[in-house]
């Protein structure tokens, strides 16, 4: 017998049994039916979704447009490409007498004789699809074009409405693209074929191509070149959206005196010479030689360098630069103007503005409201008190970064930080399935505090506050169901008793009723959301029963992304508790990289500063656009997760034209609840925009645009040691235009080469009639106030703070952290502020324990409050304005600083003016005590009480 271990032996493997056969099929079947239904249920559940938040139309739209765009241009793609692969095989010469060439390859073609239906068919099937799919992406673009709605704005070269650059050419150039794509792939394919059966040869004598070869490559060489042509003519408007870098400006669009001078007349002189090249190849089959169409596409290729790339390079050597300035002028012009009105800084108000060393009462009066609101809250620091304080139980939590709003007290409108107790599983003790799914489910309550006030342990002072949350924001559904923290799917209803809030009693159990989310009733859906996130337990558990849904996509920027994919929404929602509910704000925006002559922005970088991290990211990762408007104002309900879109901006030609691809999605601004729209404000992300911007674009003078005589630039953060863009704030000041107070955003800016103050920049926050005004404070170049770092190395450096700050650093055995510098124009000159927070050793948060105050260049204050930091810097204010009723008329302080004492109104028989009169006399002596006493919030207060009771005093006398 043969060795079985030896070398020598070889088994004999017969073909597998009929078993193994059925086998192997059957598992191939499972393979192909599992891999169908992960396909299908990604459709499904997002089909689910969609209907759940009442948004199918906007799931309709996009499948159909992607679907038909698919078919479109997949089948073209695949009879353009096919028909010509079948018209090469039919121009196949005879191949009775073959050359060695032409024998070599004869395997080739009897091996794919017996396929060659089967294979014409599936490589135009697979360029098709390939198409297609390039063309389903494309769906932005022809919904764009086929919606389009005219800005009324010419672009200044060609006179063309900027919805051509917008809308139309972005699809022209696609359709372009496609054709080109389609030709080359199809020439390549005609060559391939030509080659195989003969009708081209490399070697041997006489001609290289036959006829019928010959006319077919030529007639698609003529098309090609006719599309070259149609690149050509369209490159003539395409000039007016080029982007390079000039004069500083990394994406400065539009055309340049070379472009108008000489790359324009150009390419109007290659479209011709492209045209009469592709008329030589189409007479290449009637002539039967390529001599002509060869000559001419040579000249085509000659022209292209001559004309299009040496031409305009000795325009620019010997006409623009000797005068460059001159030359230029009139195109920065159109830069300038075209960029501030694509990126609505076109109305912003600049005024000079000579800060003072030194203050006085009599110039601090009308700014009492701004000091009185200084904000001594850092809503970026005193989360950790605020979770330390109002967690309550491990499993809640607070973002990383609180929110500032506006809310009505018993002393009027105040600023307030504001912040939601949202689930945080991290913090659940035992974590298993049915924890983190069934049992908690949201979290509870919003935790506000005012944000000029803390205690006297330098604690906020809360206004809403406890589990459940009490305070001044009234009643209201206090369950956070969808929220900024909230990443995971929970599943609720049924008989899923879910933990509501823990009290003294034990665990509060709740059943959610807010309707939303997708029922799991249906078996084949349940399957669909156990692949979907790839839990089987979906599938199976028992704890899923009769009237269960599943909540998932619940943080409110991914739903308003995925019902408006059309806007690019802000970074930060922010709560509002209005209506009895609570209720998350974000700010969508449209935007466009086809406004003519504006520069682009890359919205990542400019939208990027010291707080994007803890903000939760920035507005886009890398688009560029020249184009944006806050055009939408979303809202996302906390507890039910509905979505609702409103029309902010009803001017918005790109707003339209969505509202018209997606009719239904967007409600008109007259809806807006009344409850909700004095907490709507202006955005972070399109301010940060516009104030990038604004550092180069408020030179509005070409030729100091020119010179680059003022450039600004956004200072770094003088408070974190990362480098990075300060962030704008929210405050209650009042310009120096204006008459009273307003909640506004506002920045600062220093010259591109120094740390001194060049600039500072406010926009009207407050939804109103000046809502979005931007105002700037232009301070004079020779000036040295002080910019934020300097301020900063002036707190830091001064001989009476800096060894307090070493004290609380070391002696405390303590960590100082440096809260928001704040800046605000005051009294004539610059008021900086910083409150100062201390966390000592041990402590799970920090506390506000001391307040530096800066005005001018050298007055500096480092104090346990706010007042005391106020007086020292501003001094002691000697009087203040008074107004009272009388005739109309007013009184004012007398010269020289005293007081005056407003008259007590005579005797009235008229009860509400005698009250509005006594209103006066009190408001007007706490006034006074607070000035004396350096207690600016009490003296704002009671200026706001003085106006509100001559208000008062004027209605009841008019009635009388």
């Amino acid at each position: 017998m043969p060795d079985r271990e030896g070398p020598a032996y070889r088994p004999r493997v017969g073909p597998p049994s009929r078993r193994a056969r059925v086998l192997l099929l059957t598992l191939g079947v499972l393979a192909l039916l599992f891999l169908a239904f992960v396909l299908f249920s990604g459709f499904w559940t997002d089909w689910l979704w969609f209907r759940s938040v009442h948004y199918s139309g906007v799931f309709r739209t996009q499948l159909w447009t992607k679907l038909g765009l698919f078919a479109v241009f997949g089948l073209l793609m695949a009879l353009f490409t096919g028909a010509n692969i079948w018209l090469a095989h039919r121009l196949r010469p005879p191949l009775s007498a073959m050359s060695v060439e032409q024998q070599s390859l004869d395997r080739y073609r009897m091996g794919i004789a017996p396929f060659r239906k089967w294979l014409l068919i599936g490589v135009s099937l697979l360029v098709g699809l390939v198409a297609g799919a390039a063309a389903a992406g494309q769906w932005r673009l022809w919904l764009l074009w086929t919606n389009a709605t005219q800005f009324g704005v010419k672009d200044s070269q060609f006179h063309r409405d900027v919805a051509f650059y917008a809308f139309d050419l972005p699809w022209y150039e696609f359709l372009l693209g496609f054709a080109f794509s389609t030709v080359v792939v199809s020439l390549i394919a005609a060559l391939l074929v030509h080659y195989l059966y003969g009708g081209l040869r490399l070697q041997g004598p006489g001609r290289r191509a036959s006829v019928g070869a010959q006319g077919h490559l030529a007639v698609l060489l003529g098309v090609f070149v006719l599309l070259k042509a149609v690149a050509y003519w369209l490159d003539r408007y395409a000039l007016a959206v080029k982007t390079g870098a000039y004069k500083g400006v990394d994406g400065y669009t539009g055309l340049r005196f070379v472009d108008a001078n000489a790359y324009l007349p150009a390419k109007t002189i290659l479209f011709c010479v492209a045209l009469i090249c592709a008329v030589l190849f189409f007479l290449t089959p009637v002539r039967r030689t390529w001599a002509p169409a060869l000559i001419g596409f040579g000249l085509m290729a000659l022209s292209a360098v001559l004309i299009g790339g040496l031409y305009p390079a000795i325009v620019q050597q010997f006409q623009v630069k000797p005068n460059e300035q001159a030359k230029e002028a009139p195109y920065l012009k159109k830069n300038i103007d075209a960029t501030r009105q694509a990126y609505g800084i076109a109305d912003s108000q600049t005024q000079q503005y000579s800060p003072n060393g030194s203050t006085d009462a009599a110039a601090l009066g009308p700014d009492a409201q701004t000091i009185a609101d200084i904000r001594l809250l850092d809503p970026n620091i005193v989360s950790p008190t605020f979770e330390q304080v109002e967690q309550q139980r491990s499993y809640y939590g607070f973002p990383n970064t609180l929110d500032v709003d506006r809310y009505n007290t018993p002393q009027g409108v105040q600023d307030t930080v504001i912040g939601l107790r949202e689930l945080d599983l991290s913090g659940v003790q035992q974590r298993n399935w049915i924890n983190d799914h069934f049992k908690y489910t949201h979290g509870y309550g919003a935790v506000s505090a005012k944000g000029n006030q803390v205690n006297d342990k330098g604690q906020p002072v809360f206004t809403e506050s406890g589990l459940p949350a009490t305070g001044t924001l009234g009643d209201y559904e206090q369950r956070i169901y969808y929220g900024e923290n909230t990443g995971t799917y929970s599943i609720v209803g049924g008989t899923n008793q879910e933990i509501d809030y823990t009290a003294d009693g034990g665990d509060k159990t709740y059943q959610y009723q807010g309707g939303s989310g997708v029922s799991l009733a249906n078996p084949i859906t349940r399957a669909a959301y156990a692949v979907k996130f790839s839990e089987p337990q979906i599938l199976y558990s028992g704890a899923i029963g009769n009237g269960a849904r599943v909540l998932y996509d619940r943080t409110p920027k991914e739903r308003v992304e995925k019902v408006a994919p059309w806007l690019a929404i802000d970074g930060d929602a922010y709560p509002v508790v209005q209506n009895g509910r609570i209720t998350w704000v974000l700010d969508g925006y449209t935007t466009s990289d086809g406004y003519p002559f504006s520069s682009k922005t890359p919205l990542g970088d400019v939208t990027k500063d010291s707080l994007t991290s803890q903000r939760g990211g920035v507005l886009t990762a890398s688009n560029q656009v020249n184009y944006i408007r806050n055009s939408v104002k979303a809202t996302v309900d906390a507890y039910t997760g509905e979505v609702t879109l409103y029309q902010w901006d009803d001017q918005d030609p790109v707003l339209k034209t969505w509202m018209k691809a997606f009719p239904g999605t967007v409600e008109p601004r007259s809806s807006i609840p009344a409850a909700l729209l004095p907490h709507l404000r202006y955005p972070q992300d399109l301010f940060k925009v516009q104030r990038d911007l604004l550092g180069m674009y408020h030179m509005t003078d070409p030729n100091s645009f020119f010179n680059g005589t003022d450039i600004w630039q956004v200072p770094v953060d003088p408070t974190n040691d990362r480098g990075q863009a300060q962030p704008p704030y929210y405050l209650t000041l009042r310009m120096p235009d204006q008459a009273a107070s307003t909640f506004s955003l506002t920045s600062t800016f220093v010259p591109a080469t120094r740390d001194n103050l060049a600039a500072f920049m406010a926009v009207d926050a407050d939804p109103g009639p000046d809502y979005g005004k931007i105002r700037i404070l232009k301070v004079p170049s020779d000036s040295k106030t002080l910019g934020p770092k300097l301020v900063q190395s002036q707190f830091n450096s001064n001989q009476a703070v800096a060894p307090q700050l070493t004290l609380l650093k070391n002696g405390s055995d303590a960590d100082v952290e440096y809260g928001n510098l704040l800046t605000l124009p005051v009294g004539g000159g610059f008021l900086n502020v910083e409150p100062v927070y201390v966390k000592g050793r041990g402590a799970n948060y920090p506390v506000l324990q001391k307040v530096l105050a800066v005005y001018g260049n050298d007055k500096v204050a480092f104090e346990n409050t706010l007042g005391q930091a106020l007086t020292s810097v501003l001094g002691s204010a000697p009087g203040a304005t008074g107004t009272v009723p009388s005739g109309g008329g007013t009184t004012t302080p007398p010269a020289g600083g005293g007081t005056t004492t407003p008259p007590s109104g005579g005797a009235t028989t008229d009860p509400a003016l005698q009250k509005a009169l006594d209103d006066i006399q009190k408001a007007y002596g706490d006034s006074q005590n607070a000035l004396k006493a350096g207690d600016w919030t009490a003296y704002g207060n009671a200026q706001k009480a003085l106006q509100d009771a001559i208000n008062a005093a004027v209605a009841a006398e008019h009635k009388s």
